[in-house]
Order: structure tokens, then sequence, then C-alpha cells
């Protein structure tokens, strides 16, 4: 944990003897070194956070150089994080529980994947999640790397149904009035 300037400086005088607290030299000599460890502290931190993906900023293009990735500053840290996760997860023996850890990292969401024997086929349904997630793309070439090349893949997306928005007790025409697209209400972002 960081301490603020204000904790180090009181942590400071605390172990100094009293007849310190009348010097203003001491006092301005205190404030000095308390600013300083403070700052020495957070940068301490900082380059401390850059070891683990999910606290990683500056340090995400480090991860994605071990990992392979190309690296693309137009994308946030926390897109960035969703695929470092999902090539970390993907290493290993391939099965549909390393195939669910993966996608779920992209997914933000939870995910079932079945296995077709008979048609070499594996289903990956996302169930925590409305529509299409974000990084789709990404998570298809991520899948299509760990996944043996002999088997399809299908993914099935959950949307919105217009039984689940009677349920909700409105109608389309009031969620529309409130501004929200088709697209927001099918994939259920009202």
């Amino acid at each position: 944990m960081t301490k603020t300037a204000e904790q180090m400086r009181q942590f400071m005088r605390d172990s100094l003897p009293d007849y310190y607290n009348e010097s203003r030299i001491a006092g301005n000599i205190i404030d000095q070194e308390a600013e300083e460890l403070a700052r020495i502290s957070a940068s301490a931190n900082d380059v401390l956070d850059q070891f683990y993906i999910g606290s990683a900023t500056w340090g995400l293009t480090r991860w994605e150089k071990i990992f392979g990735i190309t690296t693309d500053p137009t994308k946030t840290y926390e897109q960035r994080r969703e695929v470092l996760r999902g090539k970390l997860r993907g290493v290993g023996r391939v099965t549909a529980e390393l195939i669910e850890n993966v996608a779920s990292a992209y997914a933000n969401g939870e995910v079932d994947v079945t296995p077709n024997i008979a048609t070499y086929t594996l289903t990956i349904t996302f169930v925590g999640v409305f529509g299409v997630p974000a990084q789709i793309d990404l998570l298809k070439e991520t899948l299509r790397e760990i996944i043996p090349a002999h088997l399809a893949i299908d993914y099935v997306f959950r949307f919105f149904t217009y039984a689940e928005l009677l349920d909700t007790g409105k109608t389309y025409g009031e969620i529309a009035a409130t501004g929200k697209t088709y697209d927001d209400i099918y994939n259920r972002r009202f």
C-alpha cells in the first residue's frame, strides 16, 4: 500500500524524539523527505503493477510482446487485457473447460462449450451476455489457434426476445422513446 506524503510525514515525526517537534529545520527536512519518499513509493508500486495483467497499463506492451500479440494502441487497457488473459488461459491440453475459460475472458460473461463428436463440431454458446461480444473476431482467432483444426466451431449468441421484452412490463415503444436503438434493445443494453 502506498502511503501519502501526509502519512509518511506523520510516521517520520512520530519516530523522532519530541525535541525535534519545535525545530523548523527538522520540520522542513521531514516535509521534503516525506514528499520524496511518497513519490518513490508510488513509482515503485506503479512498476509492481506492471507485473500483473490485471493492473498493468504501460507494461501491457511488454506482455503483448511476450505472447506475440501486435500492440493496438487504439484499444482500451481492458480490451488489451482481455486478449492477454485469453492467451494466458489458452495454454495446456485442450478441454471444454479450457475453451470456456478462454472464451469467457473475451466475452466478459459465462459461456457453455458443447462438443458434438459425431459431427466434429464444438458449439460455443454465450449464456452470460446478450448480443455479440465486442472482441468476437479476436476470440475466434484465439480459439482457432488452440482448438484442433479438424473441429468446426459454431458460435451461438443470446439476444433479447420479444417475449422477454413483454416480461419487463415495458413496450418496445416505451423503450425506443428513451432514445435506444433497435440494436440496443436487441442486445439488451437498456
